[in-house]
């Protein structure tokens, strides 16, 4: 996976103290510098005084402000169930690498390769709902059952991607043979969304309770986040992270 900040808005905090001090001041910001904008803010230099607004509205549940700024970022080789999940996130713009024009008939189906690898696969401790093993499987050994899992997991992945070229081989479109591609194939995403977006996402997506693909590519979008707004995030990570703030517009 790699995640990648591709474009955003410039000086993000300076533009949501504005946003914000618009709602208090009888002076069009349209016609004001920053520096006036700001006079009136506690604090001896511009970052401390925006450092006071923004703990402020972070604190108080202010959040609209935070909807000015806006990031996009550049995110590849991620499975479609993780892009499944992010996609449900609204108020958030999204472009899918295609698995209808794009072709995938020459990809390695080799785990870590066209398809995200399952990280647990290999530890004995990883059980799901299905914590109970079926009657066939009762007795083996810890070696024997990652031998069977990895063996379950490689087989369907082979008999997926050469089922695709064969129907390829056929004559079949391409957006239907994709049909029989497994969830875990990698694609690319493009997404843009503003501040208080991405903290809502960072709530939801980097809990415990996340599946572990989609935790690891929101902290990476919250450590670039945390270069693009410094002071924001900083905040946001020290005492909002984790805590269901009620951040989704």
């Amino acid at each position: 996976m790699d995640v990648q900040l591709l474009e955003a808005t410039e000086d993000p905090e300076e533009l949501i103290c504005t946003a914000a001090r618009n709602d208090y001041l009888s002076e069009f910001v349209g016609d004001s510098s920053f520096e006036e904008i700001m006079d009136s803010v506690g604090g001896d230099t511009l970052d401390e005084k925006k450092e006071t607004i923004i703990h402020h509205l972070l604190e108080h549940g202010h959040y609209g402000p935070f909807e000015h700024p806006h990031a996009t970022f550049a995110i590849e080789g991620v499975s479609r169930s993780c892009m499944a999940q992010i996609t449900r996130h609204r108020h958030v713009t999204f472009d899918i690498q295609s698995m209808r024009y794009v072709s995938f008939d020459e990809k390695n189906p080799e785990p870590g390769e066209a398809v995200v690898e399952i990280p647990g696969l290999s530890d004995p401790g990883l059980t799901g709902r299905n914590a109970d093993f079926a009657a066939e499987y009762e007795g083996l050994d810890d070696e024997a059952v990652l031998e069977k899992r990895e063996n379950a997991y490689r087989d369907a992945l082979q008999q997926s991607f050469e089922s695709y070229r064969e129907l390829l081989d056929l004559g079949v479109p391409a957006q239907d043979a994709r049909m029989v591609l497994p969830i875990g194939t990698k694609v690319n995403i493009v997404m843009t969304m503003n501040a208080r977006m991405l903290m809502h996402i960072g709530d939801m997506r980097a809990a415990a309770d996340a599946q572990w693909e989609i935790r690891e590519m929101t902290e990476d979008i919250l450590d670039l986040a945390a270069e693009w707004a410094p002071i924001t995030f900083a905040y946001y990570n020290e005492h909002m992270k984790n805590r269901k703030n009620r951040l989704a517009p």
